[in-house]
């Protein structure tokens, strides 16, 4: 053997260290590739309706498009040949660049993206061609979308939503190939990365009964009761709807008139506890009230058959009368967030009715009750969808979890899809120990009659504010309407808030019948608008007392404040609850408790 073919020692290692460790991959990959046809047998998949439109859609989308090119051909003709000359001429740049022998890429002043904050995207000629045809593709597609004359509407957003899920899904940052990041990762590890990424992959699958949701935080890293909802307090009332917390005093006096939260069931309680510092449920208790939270049951099966009526007798009105009888007082305040806060309306509406004063005042948080204009939501709340929710419950007897957090993760879907599966799947990271994360994929199950009753009467027939013949929602015998809504009302809203869009929610709350009248507008979205402790003096929010305004008029008019709404709210609250009293404990001796604080129902996760 010559010395140039011999090999030292150390080089010898390290390529028997390198196969060794290859080998122990190629091992793994073959035990996960197992665990994953088995996982994926156990899928039970939605019913394929809920996961794109009726075909109709498309075929009206399609005789607009050639209706248009019939009458007007140059407008077309213009759309299409700018396409093609920009594609033309991004190849023939990039083509140039190669002919020089420099291995770089042309001037990129396409439109900035978070997606492709790797320099390579720019800088590399491969990289920055794939990124810039993308995009130049994207163009293209939401053009024709919004170019195509004829088409109705709701029939355009449609469209709009479907085309946006293709781009968003074809975007070269979801295949390794094309995914810098990724790559380097994979080679900086050996490819250590690509084997995490597929055993997060099939955990997740594993988790999901073969669903693809991607898990969006460290499950690991907290503990109901330990770490998240820690607030101290005690079930004292539990029947097969929800158990009902009674939180310990901070006080040594409260105000006389309790306090009860109803929580939306389609997510659990606790995002209103998930960590001391920003605890709304913790600073309540801490400004000297009783407080009482409603934690409502994960239902299964057995659920199928419960409706918006037994919501809100087995629930809402059960909950008022235990804590009435608790605290001896003839009234209480009452909160409603998102659905729940829609339902406190019913609620609110049929104890009129009924001549029920129990409620002294009502607080709604993100809370919809005019669904004549559905936002976001418009994909969803046509026929062809709900036909298949239909189907699906009838099926299962609920609607699935599942499908509830992937319907609303497609609303955001590059941050609560694309991104997390990016990171988890091609770069085999461990995902982030984040509370509000962890808390959005402890979703619930939703019992089929109450879905039903919620998405045709509500949503789409919009019952509760309609007058005539078709006015009115069926509540427990009676028929209720927005306008019996009687007692003092505030509401908050939130700025960015893409479910419960604060304008359809300012709409509502002006076609209640109260004489007394909130609106409290805060930055930010959906849950960060609520959950904003004034400690962290992060978003602050408007108000304007004249509410006879248009919703674009009110918040040209209103007036701005630094910091949260929470001190503000609690100042409304204050003048309606009454004296102080000595704390009050919880339970008594009729009611004893049953288990500390976050309770048993809010662990619940049935196998459906």
């Amino acid at each position: 053997m010559t010395t140039k073919d011999s090999k030292s020692p150390i080089e010898g290692e390290a390529a028997a260290e390198t196969i060794t460790a290859m080998n122990a991959n190629l091992a793994r990959v073959e035990e996960l590739s197992q665990r994953l046809i088995a996982a994926l047998s156990h899928r039970k998949p939605a019913n394929s309706a809920l996961s794109g439109p009726d075909q109709e859609l498309f075929a009206r989308a399609a005789g607009a498009y050639w209706q248009e090119w019939m009458h007007n051909p140059a407008k077309l003709f213009e759309h299409q040949l700018e396409y093609w000359g920009q594609s033309v001429k991004h190849f023939m740049e990039a083509q140039q660049q190669l002919m020089k022998g420099e291995l770089r890429a042309p001037e990129d002043d396409g439109p900035a993206d978070r997606r492709f904050a790797n320099p390579l995207w720019k800088t590399h000629p491969y990289f920055n061609y794939v990124k810039r045809q993308y995009q130049l593709n994207a163009e293209a597609i939401e053009q024709a979308v919004e170019a195509a004359e004829g088409v109705e509407e709701t029939d355009r957003k449609r469209l709009r939503y479907f085309s946006r899920q293709i781009i968003d899904m074809l975007s070269p940052t979801n295949f390794l190939g094309t995914n810098p990041d990724a790559l380097e990762k994979a080679v900086e590890t050996e490819g250590e990365s690509l084997v995490k990424g597929l055993e997060n992959l099939v955990a997740d699958l594993e988790r999901n009964q073969g669903e693809m949701l991607v898990t969006l935080a460290d499950e690991k890293a907290f503990e109901l009761g330990r770490n998240v909802a820690t607030t101290a307090g005690e079930v004292v009332y539990r029947n097969r709807m929800m158990e009902l917390i009674q939180y310990t005093p901070t006080t040594d006096e409260v105000h006389k008139t309790p306090l009860i939260i109803f929580p939306p069931w389609i997510n659990k309680f606790y995002i209103m506890d998930l960590k001391p510092e920003n605890s709304l449920i913790k600073y309540v208790v801490d400004q000297g009230y009783t407080l009482f939270v409603v934690s409502w049951i994960n239902p299964g099966p057995e659920y199928r058959d419960v409706g918006l009526d037994e919501y809100v007798d087995e629930g809402f009105l059960e909950a008022i009368r235990v804590v009435k009888d608790i605290t001896g007082e003839k009234q209480v305040n009452a909160v409603g967030y998102c659905i729940a806060g829609t339902t406190l309306n019913l609620t609110l509406a049929l104890m009129k009715k009924r001549g029920d004063t129990s409620v002294k005042s009502a607080t709604l948080f993100t809370a919809l009750t005019d669904f004549s204009e559905q936002g976001e939501f418009v994909p969803f709340l046509q026929d062809d969808f709900i036909d298949g929710i239909e189907e699906e419950v009838e099926e299962f007897g609920v609607l699935r979890s599942f499908i509830m957090s992937r319907t609303m993760s497609f609303l955001r879907s590059n941050d609560l899809i694309y991104q997390p599966a990016i990171k988890s799947y091609m770069m085999g990271e461990t995902p982030p120990a984040f509370d509000l994360l962890f808390w959005n994929g402890d979703s619930t199950n939703l019992p089929a009659r109450m879905t039903r009753q919620y998405l045709r009467g509500l949503c789409q027939k919009n019952q509760f504010v309609k007058d005539g013949e078709e006015g009115g929602f069926p509540l427990l015998g009676e028929t209720v309407h927005i306008r019996d809504v009687k007692v003092p009302i505030c509401a908050i809203t939130c700025e960015t808030d893409h479910i419960a869009a604060w304008k359809d929610c300012y709409r509502g709350v002006q076609q209640m019948g109260s004489d007394n009248k909130t609106f409290i507008l805060s930055q930010s979205g959906h849950v960060a608008g609520i959950i904003n402790p004034p400690t962290k003096k992060k978003y602050g929010h408007y108000t304007n007392d004249d509410l006879s305004l248009g919703h674009d008029d009110w918040r040209a008019q209103a007036t701005f404040h630094e910091g949260s709404w929470w001190p503000r709210w609690e100042s409304w609250l204050r003048k309606r609850s009454g004296k102080k009293v000595p704390a009050r404990q919880p339970g008594d001796s009729t009611y004893k408790p049953l288990a500390p604080a976050p309770g048993t129902y809010v662990r619940a996760r049935p196998a459906v």
